[in-house]
Parts: C-alpha cells; sequence; structure tokens
C-alpha cells in the first residue's frame, strides 16, 4: 500500500481546500472533527484554517451552525503537553527540556563573544558589536541543528594550508563546541532548532510505537530538514495519516525530477527531496480530498508556463521546442515595471482598492520588501483605509520602542540639540506637563538652542538659554525626568539590568503627562505591550551579564530591540491583506499582487555566511544559501495560482537601475520562446492613473507676488548690504523688514563660510585696532596668536583644523607682506567702523547704514576704504550697473563725516580677497581710479531707488531682473523663482 501522500493545486486555496476535505471526510458526525490531529507550518496557518472552517459554516444547507474544530499544531511550536502520551514505556525520556528564550540567548553569545575579544592580543568589541555578531551565532546554531551537524568536525572543514581568515573565524566558532554545551546545561534548556528536533523525532517515535487511534493530517509542509522528514514519512505510512502537499508539479518527465532533486533553487526541489525520500513518484500523488479530481482551470495553463519558466537552468534548451501556450494562458495575469518605488507602491495601492468595487472579493499585496509594504498601507490610508502588514514591524520602529531609543540617545549624547528635540518632539513626551504646554515649551527651547552647539550637559543647554526664566525650569524638568540615566551612562562600569530600568523609568517620567502616569502612556496597546515585555525580558535576561562602560549600552539596545519583532493581532480590513511570503505560503486571495520583484528583494540576496564559504558549509552539512532561493521560488509559483496576478517592481531605486527578479527574466524568454514577446503588460487603467498621477496639470499661470504695503509700513533705514539686496530682489526686503521672517539656524550647525568669514574679519579687526600706526616685530606670529581667539569656538572641528586654519595662516602671510610694502602711505588704520548716511526722499528721510572692515588714512589726508571677502568678489559688470553698492556707499559715508572717528575724500575703493589659496591674497581696486565719479552715480541711484519705492503704488517683485538675481536668499522657497517663467515675470513688470 503506498504512502497517503495528497496534493493540493496552486490554483486552488489550500487551506481552504484542506478545511473542505476534512469536513466532507467527517460526514454529519458533529464530532469527528475534534480526533483530528492538523500539523500546519507556523501559528498564522493555524489561525487562517480556523478562519477557513468559518467561512465554511456560512455555507450549505445549515448556515451559521456551529462547527466544533480539530486540535490544530504548528510544528515550530511544538511543546510537551502536545506530544502523544499514554505509553506504557515512555517514563521520564519524554520530557524535554525547555528552549532558551531567545533574548536569554542573544546575551550569553554576547558574553562569549565579549570574552573571547578579550583575550590577549584580540581585536577588542563593543557590546553592540557582540551583540550583532551573536546573532549570526544564533542563526549558525540553528541551521546546524536542523540539519543535524556536529560542531566538532569545525576543525576538518579548512587545513591549516587555507586563508589565515579561515584560520581566524574557525578560532572563533570552537566558542561553540567549547563552551556552549556547557552553557545549555547550565540553563537547563535547549537551543529552539534542536528541541524542536527532539520533539519531533519523539513525536514520530511515539507514533511509531502506538499509531494514534484518530487521524492525523501534516499539511503545507514539505520537510527540509531530517526531523521533519522522519515524521513526515511516519505520518504518510500511518493508516489514519495523510501528508497533504502545497502546489505539487507532477507534470514533470522523471528524468527532470532528478535534475529538480538536485537544483536547490527549484521551487520544488524540496517537495523532490521529500518524496524520493518516501519513495513515491510525483504522479502517485493524488488530489486532496481523496478521489476528487481537479478539474483544469483557466488558470492551470498560467501555471504551467510558470512551471516551464522556472525548469531547472540544466533543462532550459528545450524552450527551443515550446509548443505554442494555451490561448489563455496569460489570463488574468498582468505585470507592471514602475519608474520608482513610490510608483509601485501606488500601483499595488490602486489594484487593491479596486478590487473593493466588487461585493466580497478579497485582494492581497504579497511581497518580502517591508519598505513596500509600510508605503502602500500608507496610499492605502489616502481612501481611509487602514490595512496590517502581517509580517509585524521591528520593535524599534514602533513609536513605544523609537521613544526608548531616543531617551537613551538623549542622555548619552549630553543633550545634543538632535536627540534632544528628537525625543522631546515624539508623540509620547510630555514630561509630566499637558501635552500643549510641552510642545509650546520644546519649540521655544529650539529657537533658543538653533546654530552651533551648545556646551554639552544640562549646564551648556541652560547657559544657552539666557534669561527666559521659563525655560530654565523646563529644561530642570528634564533633568529631574532623566534622574540618574546620564550619569549612569557616563560611568565606566554599570550593570546592563541597572541601566535598563533606569532608561524605563526615565521614559516612563518623561512620557507622563499632568494627568496620566508615564507607564500607563507608554506600555499601552499592541506595541507598548510588546515594548513592556522586552523591556522585563531583557531584565531578567542580562542578569548575570559583566558590567560595561555605560556608552556601550545604547548599541547593545538597539542590537537587541531590532531583534524583536511586533506584529498585529488581527488585520484592520476584512478584504485586504498584506502578507510576506510565510504568511502567503497557504493562503490565496481574488487578487494577489506580486511586489518587490527585483533580484536582491525576491529572491534575496543570497544568505551571507560570515563563518563558512559555499565549500564549508556543504562539507559541514548545512543548507546551502540557494535553498532559501528555491522556497521563495515556491512561493512564487505558488502565488501565481490566485485568480488575478500582478506582478509589480520598480525599474529604479534611488537612483539606480535595477535588475528584475530571475524568474520575471525568465518568464520573458519562455514568452520570447512561445511568440508572447511583450505580450504581459500593465491593466491600462491602472498604468494610466499612476502616469497621470505624475503628469503636471495644465499649466495655468499664478500670479507674479506684487506686494504694495503702505509707505508707513516700508523701512526708512536699511544696510548697505540689504540696499544691494533691495536693487536684486526687492521681495527679500518685503519679507525680511516688513514681514519680519527670519530664516531659523540649522540644528548643531556647522560653521559655514560666513561664521569663517566673521572669524577672519574679527581677528584682522582686532590686529589693526592693536596696531592703527604701524606694524608690529613679530606681526605674523601676533597675528596668528589673535586668530586663535577668534577661531577658538571652531578648531576643535576637524575640517576647520585641516582645511581652513592653513588657509588662514597663508591669509597671514601674505597680509603682513601686503601691510609692511604699504606702510609708508598709511598714516592712520581703523576697523569695525559704524557710519550712516541720510538721503532726502519724498516720505521723509532715509537712513542707509554700514561698518566698514577698514578705513586707511593715506600720508596726504585722502582716505582707502577696504572691505575683506573671504569668497567671491563682485564683478566688474555688477559695479558698472549699480550692483555692488558696499564700497561706494561707504565712500560716500566717510566723505560726509558719517563715520565718528575717521572723514575724508576716498581716494581708493578696494575688495581685498582673502583666499588662502593661490595666490593667498588679492587687491582690486574699484572705480577706474576715479571713486569719486563711482560714489556720486551710486548715491544719485540709490536716491532714486528709494523716491521710487516710497511710491505705494511701487510692489516689491522677484527678482526684476533675472541674470542680477542674487547669489543666495533666504527667502527663494517663498519666491517660487524655480517655477516662475520669465514672460510671467515680463508680464509683471520684470525683466527676463
Amino acid at each position: 500500500m503506498p504512502p497517503n501522500i495528497f496534493s493540493i493545486a496552486a490554483d486552488r486555496p489550500f487551506l481552504a481546500t484542506l478545511a473542505r476535505g476534512l469536513v466532507d471526510r467527517t460526514g454529519d458526525d458533529r464530532l469527528a472533527l475534534t480526533r483530528i490531529t492538523v500539523l500546519l507550518p507556523t501559528r498564522r496557518a493555524a489561525r487562517s484554517l480556523r478562519e477557513a472552517f468559518l467561512r465554511l459554516t456560512g455555507e450549505g444547507a445549515d448556515p451559521g451552525a456551529p462547527l466544533l474544530l480539530p486540535r490544530m499544531r504548528a510544528i515550530g511550536d511544538l511543546d510537551d503537553d502536545e506530544l502523544s502520551v499514554g505509553i506504557e514505556d515512555a517514563g521520564d525520556g519524554l520530557v524535554v527540556p525547555p528552549p532558551l528564550p531567545e533574548l536569554r540567548r542573544t546575551l550569553l553569545l554576547t558574553q562569549l563573544i565579549l570574552k573571547w575579544s578579550g583575550r590577549p592580543g584580540g581585536d577588542r568589541l563593543l557590546a553592540g558589536q557582540a551583540a550583532g555578531l551573536a546573532g549570526a551565532l544564533a542563526r549558525l546554531l540553528d541551521a546546524a541543528a536542523t540539519d543535524g551537524a556536529e560542531f566538532t568536525r569545525l576543525r576538518d572543514l579548512a587545513p591549516a594550508e587555507l586563508a589565515e581568515h579561515w584560520q581566524k573565524v574557525l578560532d572563533f566558532l570552537d566558542i561553540l563546541p567549547g563552551a556552549w554545551p556547557g552553557i545549555l546545561v547550565e540553563e537547563g534548556a535547549l537551543d529552539p532548532a534542536e528541541r524542536r528536533n527532539r520533539l519531533l523525532r519523539r513525536q514520530a517515535q511515539l507514533w511509531r510505537q502506538a499509531p494514534p487511534a484518530h487521524p492525523v493530517i501534516a499539511a503545507g509542509l514539505v520537510g527540509g530538514f531530517p526531523a521533519l522528514d522522519e515524521l513526515l514519512g511516519c505520518v504518510a505510512w500511518l493508516d489514519q495519516g495523510a501528508v497533504i502537499l502545497p502546489g505539487l508539479d507532477r507534470r514533470a518527465e522523471p528524468g527532470e525530477w532528478a535534475e529538480i532533486g538536485a537544483d536547490p533553487a527549484h521551487p520544488q526541489h524540496l517537495l523532490a527531496r521529500l518524496l524520493a525520500g518516501l519513495e513515491i513518484a510525483p504522479e502517485d500523488v493524488r488530489d486532496w480530498p481523496p478521489g476528487y479530481r481537479a478539474a483544469p482551470t483557466a488558470r492551470r495553463a498560467r501555471l504551467h508556463l510558470a512551471a516551464e519558466a522556472l525548469r531547472p537552468a540544466a533543462t532550459t534548451d528545450r524552450w527551443r521546442a515550446l509548443p505554442p501556450p494555451e490561448p489563455d494562458a496569460l489570463a488574468g495575469l498582468s505585470r507592471y515595471d514602475c519608474a520608482s518605488p513610490q510608483d509601485e507602491a501606488v500601483t499595488a495601492a490602486l489594484l487593491l482598492r479596486r478590487q473593493l468595487e466588487t461585493p466580497g472579493a478579497t485582494a492581497a499585496l504579497v511581497t518580502p520588501d517591508r519598505e513596500l509594504a509600510r508605503r502602500v498601507a500608507a496610499e492605502l490610508t489616502r481612501w481611509g483605509i487602514e490595512i496590517d502588514d502581517s509580517a509585524g514591524l521591528p520593535l524599534n520602529r514602533t513609536p513605544p520602542g523609537a521613544f526608548l531609543r531616543l531617551v537613551l540617545d538623549l542622555a548619552d549624547s549630553d543633550l545634543a540639540p538632535v536627540p534632544l528635540l528628537a525625543a522631546l518632539k515624539h508623540p509620547l513626551a510630555a514630561g509630566g506637563l499637558p501635552r500643549d504646554a510641552f510642545r509650546d515649551r520644546a519649540r521655544r527651547l529650539e529657537e533658543k538652542i538653533r546654530g552651533p552647539r551648545p556646551a554639552p550637559g544640562f549646564k551648556g543647554l541652560q547657559d544657552a538659554l539666557g534669561a527666559d526664566a521659563e525655560l530654565h525650569l523646563f529644561v530642570e524638568r528634564l533633568r529631574l525626568c532623566l534622574g540618574a540615566l546620564p550619569d549612569l551612562l557616563a560611568s565606566k562600569d554599570a550593570s546592563v539590568a541597572e541601566l535598563a530600568t533606569v532608561q524605563i523609568a526615565a521614559a516612563e517620567r518623561l512620557a507622563a503627562t499632568d494627568e496620566k502616569e508615564g507607564a500607563a502612556l507608554l506600555w499601552r496597546e499592541l506595541a507598548g505591550e510588546a515594548a513592556a515585555l522586552f523591556c522585563h525580558e531583557l531584565i531578567a535576561a542580562a542578569r548575570d551579564f559583566p558590567p560595561l562602560a555605560g556608552r556601550d549600552y545604547p548599541a547593545l539596545f538597539e542590537a537587541l530591540a531590532a531583534g524583536a519583532v511586533v506584529r498585529p493581532a488581527f488585520g484592520r480590513h476584512p478584504r485586504l491583506a498584506i502578507w510576506g511570503l510565510v504568511e502567503a505560503r497557504l493562503q490565496q486571495a481574488d487578487r494577489v499582487v506580486l511586489g518587490g520583484l527585483n533580484e536582491g528583494t525576491w529572491p534575496g540576496p543570497a544568505a551571507f555566511d560570515p563563518w563558512m564559504s559555499r565549500q564549508m558549509r556543504e562539507e559541514f552539512g548545512i543548507a546551502l544559501p540557494e535553498r532559501a532561493i528555491g522556497i521563495a521560488a515556491h512561493d512564487f509559483a505558488q502565488a501565481l495560482g490566485a485568480p488575478q496576478v500582478a506582478l509589480t517592481r520598480a525599474a529604479r531605486r534611488e537612483g539606480v537601475p535595477t535588475v528584475p527578479s530571475r524568474w520575471l527574466l525568465r518568464l520573458d524568454a519562455v514568452l520570447r520562446a512561445a511568440g508572447l514577446e511583450n505580450a504581459l503588460g500593465p491593466e491600462p487603467d491602472i498604468a494610466g492613473a499612476v502616469l497621470a498621477r505624475n503628469l503636471p496639470g495644465p499649466h495655468r499661470p499664478r500670479p507674479v507676488a506684487r506686494p504694495c504695503p503702505p509707505v508707513t509700513a516700508r523701512p526708512r533705514q536699511l544696510s548697505v548690504t540689504q540696499v544691494e539686496m533691495w536693487r536684486r530682489d526687492p521681495y527679500a526686503i518685503y519679507a525680511r523688514h516688513i514681514l519680519r521672517l527670519r530664516p531659523l539656524d540649522d540644528l548643531d550647525a556647522d560653521p559655514s563660510r560666513a561664521d569663517l568669514g566673521n572669524a577672519v574679519h574679527e581677528a584682522l579687526a582686532q590686529f589693526v585696532g592693536r596696531h592703527p600706526h604701524g606694524l608690529p616685530v613679530d606681526a605674523e606670529r601676533e597675528l596668528l596668536e589673535i586668530a586663535e581667539n577668534s577661531f577658538a569656538d571652531w578648531l576643535s572641528r576637524p575640517s576647520i583644523w585641516a582645511f581652513w586654519w592653513p588657509r588662514f595662516e597663508r591669509v597671514a602671510r601674505w597680509f603682513v607682506a601686503e601691510e609692511a610694502a604699504r606702510h609708508g602711505d598709511i598714516a592712520l588704520s581703523v576697523s569695525e567702523q559704524r557710519g550712516t548716511l541720510v538721503v532726502a526722499a519724498p516720505a521723509g528721510p532715509f537712513t542707509v547704514s554700514a561698518v566698514a572692515d577698514r578705513i586707511d588714512r593715506l600720508t596726504d589726508g585722502g582716505l582707502v576704504i577696504i572691505d575683506y571677502k573671504t569668497g567671491q568678489l563682485p564683478q566688474k559688470r555688477e559695479i558698472d550697473n549699480g550692483l555692488a553698492l558696499q564700497l561706494p556707499l561707504e565712500g560716500a559715508i566717510a566723505r560726509d563725516g558719517g563715520f565718528a572717528a575717521i572723514a575724508g575724500e576716498p581716494r581708493r575703493l578696494e575688495y581685498w580677497r582673502l583666499s588662502g589659496g593661490e595666490p593667498a591674497g588679492q587687491r582690486k581696486p574699484i572705480g577706474d581710479g576715479d571713486p569719486v565719479a563711482l560714489i556720486d552715480r551710486t548715491v544719485a541711484e540709490v536716491t532714486a531707488l528709494v523716491a521710487r519705492f516710497d511710491n505705494p503704488g511701487e510692489p516689491y517683485l522677484v527678482v526684476p531682473v533675472l541674470q542680477w538675481r542674487p547669489r543666495y536668499s533666504d527667502y527663494e522657497h517663498l519666491e517660487r523663482l524655480g517655477a516662475l517663467r520669465e514672460d510671467e515675470i515680463e508680464a509683471a513688470g520684470g525683466e527676463p
């Protein structure tokens, strides 16, 4: 009698067909189902099977009748009490030690790694780095246990003549056979994979000794490791047993099955291996339910085409002789090569949304790309559709998980601006205040600390606040919320459990409001419960973790929290879903969108193994990376059996072209061979909707800004640099001086070129101020000493020390040489002189103010007015067209006695370019030797400009002349200059 092996074709919903077959098998006996045990791959599959039975209760002659369900057991989660008992001689051997909790296992492995790295001559690792390696070691432990590999064989894998790198790796891996077994004994536990193996083998042993009196069904399991293969073999030979395989392709010829068995990347590889182990030919596998023969459907042709595309590489030469495919082979199948990941998300969301137009229809996005899943969920909210990604979200990306991490970053960074504000702006932060009041104080605090970073710690933050008493109290409140956490993180010897406890207390205090305690807000809902469980397990698991430097704890916490996943308890939408590959394996919807079909995503990259090469893995006896690709290929082929299938991918990601999934490329090759090249494409209405979303709408010229404030609101005083901006971009003056808009400084800002220019100006001003009548003996040394004070706030930054300071040293050398050459002509030098010029105007006097970088009085009484520039100098055409006004206006102020310390007739107007390059400095006189004429012309132009804007009908236009637009403006984003066309500006009264 052959073993009881069945299969459910991929074009039939696996769990629904399984449930229907079990109900038909039990007939009218309502209690018969309760005597059946169904083994399934995962708990999620068991939950979905319960839902399939629930749907059956709404069908038939007695809808809504109660239905008692079979015992459903997830193979990955078997426990001692789920084993068959009642065997007289079972004795104590039935007891299997519990699994070692994952967090505890990671921390124990982390301890081993830290101890190994701390050996003499070793490369000492930080705790966070060790935790990352511990995760990789845990995966190796599970892989070895799954495939039955023995760590005692490690030294046989790499002979001494192999690369030194491998010898170091194997020396590291010696901690597994050397120390790990003893740790497991001390813990009284087993690795999860090893424990699962023991349970599966014990179950197979018990059923062989005393076959169960009631049916046992193993559904959706395809083997893949020895313990599971042994159990499936046992179930298949039970009189009342049955193994039901998903999507077995029985059309392959006997010779092809040998190729499939040798190709781990083939979707049928694990099935072929299982059948070979059971010594049964694929054609002998029966359909489920027994005696049922599925009628061919239109989707069978599609599945045959997919099977042809996914055939073993060694047999792809048969594509040359492909017969024409059936006419409906591509019916219900579409493909979308989207321009970007966002376009792919919009496409998937539209496909899912459209399915809701059909009553009762279901749809699902199936993808391993979690970023795509999040994008699609966000797009669906546009239509008020809430949908969960059933694959879950890492704990550190949930609100409570992120808040716990931000509180750590805040304390660990000594209150650096970015981590500080990130924590204070988190939705959970309230600090014991009403949320609105807390937000208001956080915004005000942000205004105070923008720009260069304040000094570290609470003292530095308090010093940056000035006299704002309310903000000082707010910062004190933050100090009380953080409690001992900053000091503990700064310590060199701290307990992980104590750090976690103090971190949790700080987070709870910072999450509290004036009405609720922080614990009630931080640990609520599913994500909060998961965060609370993780923190509780962390404290318990770290009970014997050796003390570490407090600064190492944040990276350790981040590495551990990244491994915890928060999964939704149930989907938000009854007819739409987002499934990962595991969730989709045995489920089917009316429309399935297979997303992320690019190499590196689906299938994913070949699993990186930091420990062993491919040859070593094969010799060691653990699976090659191709097995994971084969499993993903089976998921892909299984999903193609849905009634409607859409294949989507992004052609570019972050501007870089992507490579289509190998399965798409194979499908293209088969379609070409069958004469159907380019036959697989998108549905026009969906593709059109996505394209229309990216196309600009009809051009509707927006009116150019023409603000005409009353004369009383217009400024009556501007600096010389602002007058220059007035000529180039009147709207910037309107925004700054009438609307009073001020740009915000960057947070934790690096010094800008303006900051560095100010430091150069300050150093030169101090030097000239000390020596107004001549140079000191060691002028260059003194100038550099002065500059060290001016640059003091910046020299700690590597970029300033490495690039700007050497440039200034060259500037100082040039400056001193230039001063020495000019010394005989100069009677007096003054710096940073403030002055004003009053211009008569229709609306009353208008004041132009200036701060002259330097004014030299010549021995004949004339003046040289100098402006230092560390950046670009004005071009001659800008000077000739009255756009570079600064020096001529300063000359007018000096001539009219507007500078208190010095007055006289300007003889020269000079820009000094101090770049520190080659050459280090450069003098550029302007005015073509006649500064008086340039000054007179400039004053006349400014007088006319003031008179023009004293007219209440004169608008403050956006850059009236495009070619004279300023090099930089704080208000460009308000002006929409990039969106304005030249003809619009011209029509508004400006010049193109």
